[in-house]
């Protein structure tokens, strides 16, 4: 990765600087409770050699889509409290984005300490498409650093987009990828440049549509493409199955028909389902055949044998990619085939295979399901971004620190 990273800027020294970083805080909360803090724990390297080095640092992150204005449902005060509970110090938040608050506190910062700022999205100009717009923002958090200010991009979900506290603000201030960053590109890297061979993709999920960049940016690339999760009833459909009440995209069938003549040896669909009749943890349910789902019925999950057939796939494996749930993993009844698939990917890892998870649900799914997330060669914290890192596509937050 041709960019300045942070050990350059610790070379250039840090003390008595003030260090904007962007990192992912985007953690899933219920009722006000971090359920997953993989995100923060993942932020921590960059932040802690920045405050040993005695810089000044204010982190800027989002957590969800407060639509632009104050929404205290999207608050990083839960964020502010996990992430002085894992640092060991305390870390204050402000009440606003580059408001009154955040530049008093901003001044009031000494040599190690650590500011984070309200959820950026509460301004609507985070995430402007006008230009003019995110870059106004973007001076406004150039002004908190002071004088001799630097930026460090630290959060990898969110370098797919070109938003003011990703892209702009790198333009105004020294650039560097934080650690986090420059692990996750040159790791996923690995399997866009010359992945080992046999090669193997899974992926989960709940649209073709979604994955569609890509199916078609990686079957010609894969040895072996497991399709799992909502999207699989699309296939099926393709194949001339009926579905019941699955999750359907009707207006994707042709595009999987013609991906399953093209692709069809590389293409790997499920032979079984468990199917419920409604959308609940405690529905009833059964497996049955992939081409004999019932009128009524939804699919919530891969069977066993889809599992053993895909287990049989991964297991010569030794470059893997897994974006995306088998089922509805959520509901302990429909979590079987997440399940086994990952355990599919840890026993291939432990014979020798490279595998990356490639955030998101994924991510979720591993830990959700208590699995051993050292049984993985990387977890990634971004799933759009590493999916379209793995498209081959230019990342806006990563193409901007290349000067």
């Amino acid at each position: 990765m041709a960019v300045q990273t942070l050990d350059d800027l610790l070379a250039e020294g840090v003390a008595g600087r003030t260090v904007l970083v962007r990192s992912d805080l985007n953690v899933p909360l219920k009722d006000g409770v971090i359920t997953d803090p993989g995100r923060i724990t993942a932020s921590l390297p960059t932040l802690k050699a920045l405050l040993d080095g005695g810089a000044r640092v204010i982190v800027s992150a989002h957590l969800g889509r407060p639509k632009g204005e104050p929404n205290p449902a999207y608050s990083l005060a839960p964020v502010a409290e996990e992430l002085s509970n894992q640092l060991g110090q305390f870390v204050q938040i402000a009440e606003d984005v580059t408001g009154p608050d955040a530049v008093e506190r901003a001044r009031g910062l000494n040599d190690g300490d650590i500011l984070l700022l309200q959820n950026v999205r509460y301004d609507a100009r985070e995430t402007s498409k006008d230009e003019a717009e995110r870059q106004s923002l973007a001076a406004e958090y150039k002004a908190l650093t002071g004088d001799n200010g630097a930026f460090v991009s630290d959060g990898f979900g969110v370098v797919h987009r070109k938003q003011a506290s990703v892209y702009d603000i790198a333009k105004l201030l020294p650039a560097y990828a934080g650690k986090l960053v420059e692990h996750e590109v040159t790791t996923l890297s690995q399997l866009v440049e010359n992945p080992a061979r046999p090669y193997a993709v899974v992926l989960g999920g709940s649209k073709v549509s979604d994955k569609l960049g890509v199916i078609e940016s990686l079957a010609p690339k894969a040895d072996t493409l497991v399709i799992g999760g909502g999207m699989c009833f699309t296939f099926l459909k393709a194949q001339g199955y009926e579905v019941g009440t699955s999750l359907l995209e009707e207006d994707m069938v042709d595009t999987c028909k013609e991906l399953l003549e093209k692709y069809g040896d590389v293409i790997s669909l499920p032979v079984d389902i468990v199917v419920a009749d409604k959308f609940d943890k405690v529905a009833d349910s059964k497996t049955v055949a992939a081409d004999e789902i019932p009128d009524g019925w939804m699919g919530l999950d891969v069977g066993p044998k889809s599992v053993e057939k895909f287990a049989g796939r991964l297991a010569a494996a030794k470059s893997i990619f897994w974006n995306g749930p088998a089922g509805v993993f959520e509901f302990e009844k429909f979590s079987n085939g997440t399940r086994g698939v990952a355990e599919a990917i840890i026993a291939a890892t432990a014979n020798g295979a490279f595998s990356v998870v490639g955030g998101g649900d994924s991510a979720a799914a591993v830990r959700t399901l208590v699995l051993d997330e050292d049984g993985f060669s990387h977890i990634s914290t971004g799933g759009g971004a590493s999916l379209e890192l793995l498209e081959g596509k230019d990342l806006p937050g990563i193409a901007v620190l290349e000067k």
